[in-house]
């Protein structure tokens, strides 16, 4: 017989500073009561205020429940880095709707997953994105689920109802409790089964409140989504919620690109944005052959997503005019930064401390028993803006969280003396090597220490011989080559174990990223099989 699943009672967390039973859509109100006239957010094709976004949302919701979208239907948003997609996610929010977090490169298979699992009875989508159209994939989800009741358009389609259309005659908005759900952001993991992440009003707005709090934000601050704002760091570490929570301006970047991401950071005069690892390195490249761009007027450079290795981290130290503000945080809950006013070193070696006094988090080994200071264990983590369960995912709640509550983030890290965070990268990535264990975050560490090598990463595959052999895939410095056995030669001197020297070397010129910018080990898992 299954132990009874711990239930986490919102209402424990009430006393905390910043903790407000709030759903969102009140809670735009309330901004665009206090900061009125000021720019709330900008794209390429222009600008609205507090107040315009307050109206304009309302308006769209009046339109939602006109349709039947309102009272926690769910609504499958699948929007790039635009304005209309700020108005549309508070027009869900206003009407008591859920939005479900699509990314833009999602496609037929990621998207009908989630049909199936959440059964939204809208789909809100562009026409076109970066060239791609979305209208046929469109098409074959409104022919496919006989739930889908609405496919709205943001963009201009005839036979379809656009996004820009969609108002209503003013009426009362529906009472929305701060403690129902208004996201299901999507999680981050590689299977093929969709894993839906409920972030009620209340710990969300929470989450980016603790956020904007630990980055000092206010209302002259002026944050770029540089990343998909439908991502959980974007858009609420701290993001576009707690740039808006403090009145500041969020500057949306179209496209993923750095040309875009300096040009906007020199034009607007950006104060602070969250980049993965891969697309810092690309931008410090550009900046090494431009002079044009100015990047000055940045405080903050948050880095997270990714393990960010410790020479980068010198790098960005060094030659940012910035603070640099290391992150570890999950779309399940738990958000750890570095702090302003830690030192250089703690903040290249960390990922800092939880945001929030109310956290909770245990390092424990296999056995479920906590380990020591300065020893790796998985990470758990429970508190007021951690979920206790996934949507509808039995079998996954089971295996993710304990019987009392904690989430299994499934990452390894170690508490430093001073209590701060240090990540080991995925436990699922570590290598069984012959019954050795190597942890792929160790061992790219050493080879970026080398002068030859820009950046590394490490994957392992299954061997007939080893159980799993390791394969190091490297950017080399310009003009160098590199062979394997001059990596063996170099570990060696280094002390480190033979058993952690890779077995394979592949020598890359460009790393493949993911749709949010993170170097996609499971192409390079592939890569390595097919290169054998």
């Amino acid at each position: 017989m299954q132990n009874k699943r711990y239930i986490k009672k919102l209402e424990q967390y009430e006393g905390l500073e910043g903790w407000n039973r709030m759903p969102l859509g009140r809670q735009l109100e309330i901004w665009a009561d206090g900061y009125g006239d000021n720019t709330a957010v900008s794209d390429e094709n222009g600008e609205i205020t507090y107040r315009e976004l307050n109206e304009k949302a309302e308006k769209m919701a009046y339109g939602f429940l006109d349709r039947g979208i309102g009272n926690g239907k769910k609504v499958l948003v699948q929007l790039p880095n635009r304005i209309s997609f700020v108005i549309a996610a508070f027009a869900l929010a206003k009407a008591g709707a859920v939005p479900i977090m699509a990314l833009p490169a999602h496609r037929e298979a990621e998207l009908s997953g989630i049909m199936e699992l959440a059964r939204p009875v809208a789909y809100i989508t562009a026409d076109k994105y970066l060239g791609y159209d979305y209208m046929p994939m469109a098409k074959m989800l409104e022919e496919k689920y006989d739930f889908l009741e609405h496919v709205i358009i943001d963009g201009k389609q005839e036979n379809k109802e656009e996004l820009t259309a969609i108002e209503g005659e003013k009426r009362e908005l529906p009472e929305v409790d701060g403690y129902s759900t208004a996201f299901l952001l999507l999680s981050g993991g590689t299977t093929g089964i969709p894993k839906l992440i409920p972030r009620t009003h209340a710990d969300y707005l929470y989450n980016a409140r603790m956020s904007a709090k630990r980055c000092r934000m206010n209302e002259n601050s002026v944050y770029l989504a540089s990343l998909p704002v439908a991502h959980n760091f974007p858009l609420c570490c701290p993001g576009l919620l707690g740039t808006l929570d403090k009145g500041g301006k969020v500057v949306l970047c179209a496209n993923t690109s750095p040309d875009e991401i300096l040009s906007l950071i020199t034009e607007e005069k950006v104060t602070i944005t969250a980049l993965v690892p891969a697309m810092v390195t690309v931008c410090m490249e550009m900046l090494e052959l431009d002079e044009e761009y100015d990047i000055s007027s940045l405080k903050i450079l948050q880095v997270g997503g990714a393990l960010l290795e410790d020479t980068l981290a010198d790098r960005i130290i060094a030659e940012w005019p910035c603070k640099l503000m290391q992150v570890f945080g999950t779309a399940e809950g738990l958000l750890c930064f570095t702090g302003l006013e830690d030192s250089d070193g703690i903040v290249a070696r960390c990922q800092g401390t939880p945001v929030s006094p109310a956290d909770e988090i245990r390092i424990v080994d296999e056995s479920g028993k906590e380990v020591k200071d300065g020893e790796y264990g998985e990470l758990l983590s429970r508190g007021p803006y951690t979920i206790d369960a996934y949507y509808m995912a039995d079998e996954a709640n089971e295996t993710s969280f304990t019987s009392d509550g904690f989430y299994r983030t499934g990452d390894r890290a170690m508490r430093t003396g001073e209590g701060n965070l240090r990540m080991g990268g995925r436990i699922k990535e570590q290598i069984n090597r012959a019954g050795e264990k190597i942890l792929p975050a160790e061992i790219e560490a050493y080879l970026c220490r080398y002068g030859k090598i820009k950046e590394a990463a490490v994957v392992g595959v299954k061997d007939e011989v080893l159980g799993n052999r390791s394969c190091a895939f490297i950017l080399a410095e310009d003009g160098e080559s590199l062979e394997l056995g001059e990596i063996h030669r170099y570990l060696q001197e280094l002390g480190v174990a033979a058993y952690k020297y890779p077995d394979q070397l592949e020598i890359l010129e460009f790393w493949p990223l993911t749709s949010v910018g993170k170097i996609d080990k499971k192409v390079l898992a592939d890569m390595a099989v097919s290169n054998k």
